[in-house]
């Protein structure tokens, strides 16, 4: 007996897996690590915990780098997914996922300073114990600062993400009007913290509801799959007894 699965539902579960665990390194590698190492105003706690958990807080900084490789997986699959819908909109997806995640990873080098700045390796430093450690905590505030600039790409690539959704016939259509939704939430906090930083905690539980839109997505993707409109089904045959 012979059971068919479309080439086009395979590759959005494949993709829905590469979104899911994305997400779920992002989770760890930006928020429930970092977490317990930075103490907001007190840069000497934050570097003692640093020291002391060292091991646990390069984990941190593993899981955000394996996270964004994986975004970018994550996008090259779409594309493939969402290339014949419309190869101008799934290309700008991929431009966009690519500039927002190498910028990501390189503003990871501010979260390795203080790994450099508070190691007793090499020669005796020109700065004091307490100055290195006011450096190493006004980086990890320059790379958080950078990383909020950031979620405009988080956004953008949003858009096209959407449409295609919306226009493919792979998902309802919904599904592309809440990832629509998600993108101005993201590019909205992303001006308000840069413009309006005071105002942030202001909207800040007007927006954050919205992202849930994107959250549908990352779990319909490996449950559900895409569907499949009979004008376009192709069937890869897979035996099973």
């Amino acid at each position: 007996m012979e059971d068919h699965v479309s080439p086009t539902h395979a590759t959005a579960r494949f993709a829905g897996v590469l979104y899911l665990l994305f997400a779920i390194l992002a989770v760890v590698g930006y928020m429930v690590i970092p977490g317990r190492f930075v103490v907001a105003g007190d840069a000497a706690a934050t570097a003692t915990r640093i020291t002391e958990g060292v091991t646990l807080y390069r984990v941190g900084i593993l899981a955000a780098l394996a996270g964004h490789v994986l975004f970018i997986f994550l996008v090259l699959a779409l594309y493939e997914l969402f290339k014949d819908v419309d190869r101008n909109q799934a290309r700008l997806m991929v431009v966009l996922v690519c500039v927002g995640a190498t910028a990501e990873i390189v503003n990871l080098a501010n979260r390795m300073a203080p790994l450099v700045l508070l190691s007793d390796v090499g020669p005796a430093p020109a700065l004091t114990r307490p100055q290195l450690e006011l450096l190493s905590l006004g980086f990890l505030r320059l790379g958080n600062s950078l990383a909020q600039l950031l979620t405009v790409f988080w956004g953008l690539w949003l858009f096209p993400f959407g449409m295609l959704t919306i226009r493919s016939g792979f998902f309802p259509k919904v599904l592309g009007v809440l990832l629509l939704i998600s993108g101005v939430a993201y590019v909205v906090t992303c001006v308000v913290r840069l413009v309006f930083p005071a105002q942030f905690h202001v909207i800040a539980p007007i927006v954050s509801p919205l992202y849930l839109g994107e959250v549908v997505m990352v779990l319909w993707l490996p449950i559900m799959g895409a569907r499949v409109p009979a004008r376009a089904k192709t069937s890869i045959p897979i035996s099973t007894p």
